[in-house]
């Protein structure tokens, strides 16, 4: 029996965004996966993830936040040193160590480094695999971008097809759900705004309201109640900071549609088959983490600064507010999502309906601009080849661009064996002059 190991030290939003690689794992012929995460959330992952051997660390503290990041993997490394021990220990055939931290580093100093995919450790030395630097070199041109739980999928040589692993979402019955706020307060609608959607939702939809988040939000909740109508406002469920994992999977699994940020519960109801109606604004950009499956829709903040960096100071800030926020409250929203006509959509707003391909997750736009929906496809086709997922893009002055930008002398003189180095022929000739991919 084979034996493989996934390190996945994030947090909830990206234990289920793993899903695509641990699927492609246990479907492997006589394998067994193991599965290394922070302690909080291995409940939940024993939920998702019944077939899959979990080792629980401590990854994350409120407590260390403050200290540099030496010494925070010194004092984690001390608390961790028996599953640590338990992990050399055991004998796996590879290890997959998609998180770039400290932490992960030392983990993958368990190992045989030629075992390891992603970020290894070897002769005391931080290594990052071809594709992760891949990765780091495209995360400039953002509006590109590939879906998160792809780029961890294709560490794998041959992952799971994108459209098997969630369902095809469809409403469950239970109504409406909306979780309040994300981690960053600039990916989130406020009460007042939101109130508005919730409002046109359930005047379209009917049924009830179910309100989901941490305790931090219940004001946000009794806030958003108070700006609902009575008609509406009488009938909500406040569930904020009152549910453990197996109560939020069972909530969320019920309900008709969720409407999001981009948080851990969008990424949960999609896993559950939930239809998602996700509001994208500021840093969050559907192509990276939108919603996995077939039968979401995200409302996409489409700003020329978007998506931005939350670590930096907005420079469009209108009466205090991030400019992106603006389209969310404008009245033709309201009119877009009862008719789904293209023509009421806010300017500053694109929809984009989640579909996939042979790569995996994208998203086509059905109202609103996406002014680099081309240069997009020629992107993935460059990915296509690189990975032979399908037969890519015909050689082009994109293709052969993208491939001046994205690649360098090392990944062609180092041997990895992430790589597919041998199907890109098509992309072997001299790159033409233009300035296709600027500002990216």
């Amino acid at each position: 029996m084979s034996a493989s190991l996934v390190i996945q030290l994030a947090r909830f939003g990206d234990l289920v965004q793993t899903k695509r690689l641990l699927l492609s794992l246990v479907r492997e012929p006589d394998s067994q996966v193991h599965l290394c995460l922070d302690e909080s959330l291995a409940p939940l992952a024993r939920l998702l993830y019944p077939a899959v051997v979990l080792h629980p660390i401590t990854a994350h503290g409120t407590a260390l936040a403050k200290l540099p990041r030496g010494e925070q993997a010194r004092l984690l490394l001390t608390k961790n040193v028996p599953a640590f021990r338990e992990l050399a220990g055991m004998s796996f055939d590879r290890v997959y160590n998609l998180n770039f931290s400290p932490l992960n580093f030392r983990l993958a100093a368990l190992f045989d480094p030629a075992l390891v995919r992603g970020h290894v450790w070897k002769d005391g030395q931080e290594i990052v695999g071809q594709w992760a630097r891949l990765a780091m070199r495209w995360s400039s041109m953002r509006r590109l971008g590939l879906n998160i739980a792809d780029f961890w999928a294709w560490h794998h040589p041959a992952p799971v097809a994108a459209d098997e692993v969630n369902f095809v979402a469809t409403g469950k019955g239970g109504g409406l759900g909306v979780v309040l706020a994300g981690r960053e307060s600039r990916r989130s609608l406020p009460p007042k705004i939101l109130a508005g959607l919730v409002t046109a939702l359930l005047d379209l939809r009917g049924g009830g309201l179910t309100l989901l988040g941490s305790k931090s939000e219940a004001q946000a909740a009794r806030q958003l109640a108070r700006e609902l109508p009575a008609r509406h406002a009488n009938a909500v469920r406040n569930l904020c900071g009152a549910t453990d994992w197996p109560g939020l999977v069972d909530v969320v699994g019920g309900l008709d549609q969720l409407l999001t940020p981009d948080t851990g519960t969008m990424h949960l109801a999609a896993h559950l088959g939930v239809p998602v109606l996700a509001t994208f604004l500021s840093s969050a950009w559907c192509f990276e983490t939108g919603p996995y499956g077939q039968g979401h829709l995200v409302l996409q903040a489409n700003a020329d600064c978007a998506p931005c960096l939350e670590s930096q100071p907005c420079s469009s800030l209108v009466e205090a507010q991030v400019e992106c926020l603006r389209p969310f409250s404008a009245p033709g929203l309201v009119r877009y999502l009862a008719t789904r006509e293209a023509g009421h959509l806010p300017p500053g707003l694109a929809a984009f309906a989640s579909t996939t391909d042979s790569l995996g997750l994208t998203f086509t736009a059905l109202a609103g601009p996406d002014s680099v929906a081309a240069l997009r496809a020629h992107f993935r086709d460059f990915l296509a080849a690189h990975l032979g997922a399908g037969q890519g893009g015909q050689p082009s002055a994109v293709l052969n661009e993208l491939a001046e930008r994205l690649y360098t002398e090392r990944d062609w003189l180092v041997p990895d064996l992430e790589s597919s180095w041998a199907r890109l022929g098509a992309l072997d000739s001299e790159m033409e002059q233009n300035t296709v991919i600027a500002g990216c």
